[in-house]
């Protein structure tokens, strides 16, 4: 990947990649994926609503809805960016580490924790575990050559799929053939994540990282280095970080792209956070059989498919990408809508199958298109920075329109929020791009008019 166009050359030295031999990436590589896996294999999870609503855990519908899902939002915002330092800084490891941790106290507190309190804590680990995931994703930067990023990052993005998919598949087996209850799924989601843990301690601690430690620890020698020396490492990191970000943005293309990513993101976030409250609603689960886990598994190999497929697809996305961002948010407005008034409970997971496919295939576009002008360490940045906006801005809505604080709506006044949310996504790209295309036949025309006179 080269550098910024227009800007200054990616700073992209051996630094940037070489912290393990290309001799020595498949164990790091295979340990993280295993990790991934088992990380991800949690047949409870599409069934979480159900199980916080059946008789033993006495929490009603809006205790759920208003007061206990909102807590995962505001934690994810609050450690975002502290534990996007704290990953670089720490080396990765012990923060994937802590993600392990995290996840095992969410599940065991969800398995014996009772009453109001006790889950809206429950909600803050998770929290921790989802803000950590960042780790999981960068700490193999740190340990192979960079000629293997693009090879290792499949790798470890497969794993986490495979194992989601094998949760999701599992769970719904489990809880519609063989009968097993909601408990027995958490119980086996928290021993898979307890393997993940145990796997995580076999990990090679890096030696680098990608803005804290440019140079190898075993390089620096056993010289200790005073707290002063440090701090004014850290001030001179985070100075160039952002002196990165103004660069980086000052790209309309990028710029353009990163905020159809903050947008979408936030509204992605609400609407896979609250469907299956949605569906309860829509079919309430104690009177009938669900297929909530055989749903996600669907649409996260659908989703998996359309990625493949627009990864071969040659398009101008400089021209046209604008107009492809609004109509393809104005299907997934489609969806939502079609996922709220028409309260059947099979189109409510055909429309969201199409709404996850859609985001997955326009978001591996966008990822193509920041990454491509980017240097890694450029490209973790701005999707910290674009993760940490979506946050912002999903806190924002949460508070106003999910919150008992704030206005406390429904579940169906909610989705029509966020359907038009969307539309209004795709009305701003729409214009956005009918101008971007006019601009671009003008400065044609204008090409062509002179050539003759130069002629």
């Amino acid at each position: 990947m080269a550098g910024l166009r227009g800007g200054r050359p990616a700073r992209r030295s051996a630094r940037a990649g070489s912290g393990g031999g290309g001799c020595c990436w498949a164990l790091p590589t295979g340990l993280l994926c295993a990790y991934g896996f088992f990380c991800s294999v949690r047949p409870s999870e599409p069934f979480l609503t159900r199980y916080l609503l059946e008789p033993h855990k006495n929490l009603s519908e809006t205790q759920v809805f208003n007061e206990i899902y909102p807590v995962w939002t505001y934690s994810y915002l609050a450690l975002l960016f502290p534990v996007f330092l704290a990953t670089d800084y720490l080396r990765y490891k012990p923060v994937v580490l802590l993600q392990g941790l995290s996840l095992i106290v969410t599940w065991f507190m969800l398995l014996y924790a009772q009453g109001l309190r006790a889950v809206q804590f429950l909600e803050f680990f998770y929290g921790i575990g989802t803000a950590t995931d960042i780790a999981y994703y960068s700490y193999i930067y740190s340990v192979v050559d960079i000629n293997l990023y693009q090879k290792v990052t499949s790798y470890c993005r497969s794993a986490t799929l495979v194992g989601y998919t094998v949760g999701s598949v599992s769970g719904q087996v489990l809880v519609s053939v063989a009968g097993w209850s909601l408990f027995s799924l958490n119980v086996i989601s928290l021993t898979s994540i307890s393997v993940a843990f145990g796997t995580a301690w076999f990990l090679p601690m890096p030696q680098k990282s990608l803005f804290f430690h440019h140079v190898s620890s075993q390089e620096l020698g056993w010289e200790m280095k005073s707290m002063q020396e440090q701090k004014v490492d850290i001030v001179k990191v985070l100075k160039d970080l952002w002196r990165d970000l103004l660069q980086c943005y000052s790209s309309r293309t990028l710029l353009c792209w990163s905020v159809w990513w903050a947008l979408s993101t936030c509204g992605y976030f609400q609407v896979i956070n609250y469907a299956q409250g949605l569906w309860e609603m829509v079919l309430p689960s104690h009177s009938t059989e669900i297929y909530n886990g055989a749903v996600e598994a669907a649409s996260t190999l659908l989703g998996a498919v359309a990625v493949f497929v627009v990864g071969h697809i040659k398009t101008s996305w400089a021209m046209w990408g604008e107009v492809a961002l609004a109509l393809f948010s104005f299907l997934i407005a489609a969806a939502v809508y079609i996922m709220d008034t028409v309260r059947n409970i099979w189109v409510c997971y055909a429309s969201y199958v199409v709404f996850r496919i859609i985001y997955m295939l326009l978001i591996t576009i966008a990822t193509f298109q920041i990454a491509t002008n980017l240097s890694v360490e450029r490209y973790a940045l701005v999707f910290g920075v674009n993760t940490f906006i979506a946050l912002a801005l999903q806190t924002l809505l949460t508070l106003i329109v999910v919150d008992s604080s704030g206005l406390g709506l429904d579940i169906f006044t909610q989705f029509m929020i966020y359907a038009s949310y969307f539309a209004a996504i795709s009305l701003v790209f729409l214009g956005s791009g009918i101008y971007s295309i006019i601009r671009a036949y003008r400065r044609q025309e204008q090409r062509q008019s002179r050539s003759p006179e130069s002629q």
